[in-house]
């Protein structure tokens, strides 16, 4: 009997602990992007040409990465959702990154045209580089 109950207990303290492993991942804090040093820094055709020379490397080398994106920006577009998305022009004239903004920042964009230098976490590339959370660096 005393054996039984000794068993019962294993399985419990694996299930509490898995429950607190996971409580604690599921509130972990955000990567504060803009006082984090950036992983890597490049123009966004090197971003799109990696990509687009070798899409399994590029992601193994880019994605979830904090990345520093310089290039000329080609358009500003308003979410639905409230965020705003600023697209940097590229070489290849059918691709582009898209820097997708949480705050933003409207009164500090400079013109179209303009070179723009953008940090970000790099999500993936569907045609377009993308990058979630960004902030411009000054």
């Amino acid at each position: 009997m005393t054996r039984k109950l000794s068993l019962w207990w294993i399985p419990l303290i694996l299930l509490l602990g898995a429950g607190y492993y996971g409580y604690r991942i599921y509130n972990k804090p955000h990567r504060q992007v803009a006082s984090a040093p950036a992983d890597y820094s490049l123009t966004a055709s090197d971003l799109i040409n990696a990509f687009e020379a070798n899409e399994d490397a590029a992601n193994t080398k880019y994605l979830d990465k904090l990345i520093e994106v310089n290039g000329v920006l080609n358009a500003v577009k308003k979410e639905d959702d409230g965020g705003l998305s600023v697209i940097l022009a590229t070489d290849n004239d059918m691709t582009s990154v898209i820097c997708n903004f949480v705050d933003t920042p409207n009164a500090h964009l400079p013109p179209e045209g303009s070179l723009v230098k953008i940090k970000g976490i790099c999500s993936g590339y569907l045609g377009d580089a993308v990058l979630e959370r960004c902030v411009l660096v000054e």
